[in-house]
């Protein structure tokens, strides 16, 4: 199978899944007036509608992603989503309803409705396809990761384990032990590129090469680090984690 492909699986298959499902609920309870329209035809339209929202809200994230690639949550990256969506799905649902006039009530509430749509739909789909989020090794000639000037200096020259969110405080866990530094855990992790890891949970962001163990139970699964640390994994984030070799 050809990367291309492999690269529409990964990033578009969930949404696409998440998007027939939508919109064949979308049919049968005869959305936004639609219950009159014939059953096949109203599967064809809410259907087809959730799946171009599907991949134009893939594409959208796909894009933001790039051009952020620091941004820390996925529902900031959900937001401009459904900013992008909403207005372009809003003619879309007024076209299919006959194209009353558009007078600023049946905007309103084209909008409305449309906007509630876009906004669940988009929740589902950052549900279904959340993912944690990772940095990469650097090659030989690179840079050291920015983060290394960051580290308190009795920690300087140690291989960084982990990090941990404590309040506003950070936690670092290292081969020279632990310090705490005041910085956000998204600007963290946005500055360890360069080191292989991932974040396992909302407070925690974990190298590859210092785990030593795991264990698993109820859905859930704990890193045993080199130092004898355990970091958690979110249950959002296990699957992906285990799909990666983590454990």
């Amino acid at each position: 199978m050809t990367t291309p492909v492999l690269a529409f699986l990964q990033h578009y298959l969930r949404p696409l899944a998440v998007a027939v499902a939508a919109g064949t609920f979308l049919a049968l309870v005869g959305a936004v007036n639609t219950g009159d329209i014939p059953l096949l035809p109203r599967l064809v339209y809410w259907v087809g509608l959730s799946v171009l929202g599907a991949v134009l809200g893939t594409s959208v994230a796909l894009v933001v992603g790039r051009l952020w690639p620091g941004l820390g949550s996925t529902w900031w990256r959900a937001l401009v989503i459904v900013a992008v969506l909403t207005p372009l799905f809003t003619v879309l649902v007024w076209l299919a309803g006959g194209r009353s006039p558009l007078t600023p009530r049946v905007a309103a509430a084209y909008f409305g409705v449309t906007l509630l749509m876009t906004s669940g739909m988009t929740a589902l789909m950052t549900l279904a396809g959340r993912r944690p989020i990772e940095t990469h090794a650097a090659p030989p000639e690179a840079p050291p990761p920015r983060f290394l000037d960051r580290l308190p200096p009795r920690l300087r020259g140690g291989e960084i384990y982990a990090i941990e969110a404590e309040d506003h405080y950070l936690r670092l866990h290292t081969s020279k032990g632990q310090d705490l530094i005041l910085l956000r855990l998204s600007d963290a992790v946005a500055e360890l590129e360069g080191i292989e890891g991932a974040q396992t949970h909302r407070s925690w962001w974990v190298a590859k090469a210092a785990v030593r163990d795991a264990k698993r139970g109820d859905g859930r699964a704990t890193l045993t680090l080199t130092s004898g640390v355990e970091a958690p994994v979110s249950r959002a984030y296990a699957r992906t984690l285990r799909q990666a070799g983590w454990y």
